[in-house]
């Protein structure tokens, strides 16, 4: 995910003016180490230098994604490949050969100069700043006056204030410098300390098809759940129905009587097998959920379980049918788990549109120690987020409160 925000004036401001302090030291560190160690790589002396040099690249790297987090509200990803499991010297080659090895030195090398530009820029916003609002304080004393015009001699601390009032109108123009010099930087720090497109579109690839193999899974065992409940359900109702029937036919003209039980029978095993089939047809797709949207549907679904529920819905504009329906079998998980498992007496569940899609939160005052098992309930609910491009976080620690978060985008 992109995440990339204004950053705080102050914070920024601080970064960039001690920003030379560090571009000076990486520099010195990272190109002395890496120039040694090229120039004694011919005698075998500049190999452990070269690999010392890169650990110290990418330790200060790492050190300049944390600063840039914090100070310029920029989060930049690991961009490294995968360490190879083998001897010392396929591992130090592997981190030798990696593109973002490289972008780290580049980013380290460019700090300096970056950095005394930027010092400058933000040093000189405010030194102006400083200057127009300091003139009153120390005018009265200097053996000079400044004459502005023919109207206006500034020679006191009252003729000086006007001097002043300009200073403090310029202090939000230099915040707002300074929060977008912070954001260059931060975009520089991104692209350079970052994953490279390539890499960035091989690891959405690869996030889409563990998403859909998940999805096609998901879709495999909701079949065979279905075939299941059919088979051991409402079928031998039906064929429990068609044999009553078939013995009442039988026995209707020499035992009317013993025809009229097996009808009964046949007919309250008919009933059955059509509840069986409303809930089959409930557990597929809540024909509420359809025509009447996610409030109704969860509220009917609150109202069914022995619990006490404080359910709160917002989700105008009403979301993709897809999202509904995972947000609904979210809830009704979360809920069942809740009374098998948790021993929880009482449930608060969130249902909100974000800017990105639908966010569901479900929180219950049981026991905890709730996992995302292979196989289980709460994986099978990540499975089905999964298809469209959802989430589903699990926080219970054990002792409670267990809290299950969905995020489901309404576009993927």
């Amino acid at each position: 995910m992109d995440v990339m925000r204004k950053p705080n004036a102050l914070a920024a401001g601080v970064y960039l003016l001690t920003n030379l302090v560090t571009g000076i030291l990486w520099f010195t560190l990272t190109v002395v180490l890496t120039v040694v160690g090229f120039a004694t790589s011919v005698l075998w002396v500049g190999l452990p230098i070269l690999w010392a040099s890169m650990y110290v690249v990418r330790g200060a790297a790492t050190i300049e994604r944390s600063w840039v987090r914090a100070a310029l509200r920029t989060d930049i990803e690991q961009p490294y490949r995968e360490k190879p499991v083998g001897t010392l010297w396929q591992r130090w080659k592997a981190q030798f050969t990696d593109p973002a090895t490289w972008r780290d030195f580049g980013y380290l090398v460019l700090l300096l100069p970056i950095g005394i530009v930027e010092f400058a820029s933000v040093l000189a916003m405010w030194a102006v700043v400083a200057a127009f609002v300091a003139v009153p304080f120390w005018i009265g004393e200097a053996p000079f006056a400044v004459v502005v015009g023919e109207f206006w001699t500034i020679d006191s601390f009252v003729s000086a204030l006007p001097m002043a009032v300009v200073g403090l109108a310029l202090i939000p123009f230099a915040a707002l410098g300074t929060r977008w010099i912070g954001m260059l930087h931060g975009r520089f720090a991104k692209a350079m300390l970052g994953p490279s497109r390539a890499d960035q579109l091989a690891i959405e690839t690869e996030r889409l098809q563990s998403s859909r193999a998940r999805g096609v899974e998901a879709a495999e065992a909701e079949r065979r759940r279905i075939e299941r409940d059919l088979h051991d359900g409402a079928q031998q109702r039906l064929v429990a129905v068609a044999m009553g029937l078939g013995r009442a036919k039988s026995k209707m003209d020499t035992d009317p009587q013993g025809a009229a039980e097996l009808i009964a029978e046949a007919h309250a095993d008919a009933k059955l097998a059509i509840k069986e089939l409303r809930d089959l047809a409930r557990g597929i797709y809540p024909s509420v959920l359809g025509d009447r949207g996610l409030d109704a549907a969860l509220s009917a679904l609150a109202a069914r379980v022995p619990i006490e529920v404080d359910l709160q819905v917002d989700v105008e504009p009403r979301p993709p049918t897809a999202v509904e329906s995972a947000a609904y079998f979210t809830v009704g998980e979360a809920l069942t788990n809740i009374t098998k498992h948790s021993n929880g007496t009482r449930a608060t569940v969130r249902v909100n549109r974000v800017d990105t899609g639908v966010l569901v939160e479900v929180t219950d005052n049981g026991q905890g120690g709730a996992e995302l098992k292979p196989g289980g309930g709460l994986a099978g609910l990540a499975d089905r987020a999964a298809t469209i491009d959802g989430v589903v976080v699990v926080v219970s620690p054990v002792g409670g409160p267990t809290v299950i978060r969905a995020e489901l985008p309404c576009a993927w």
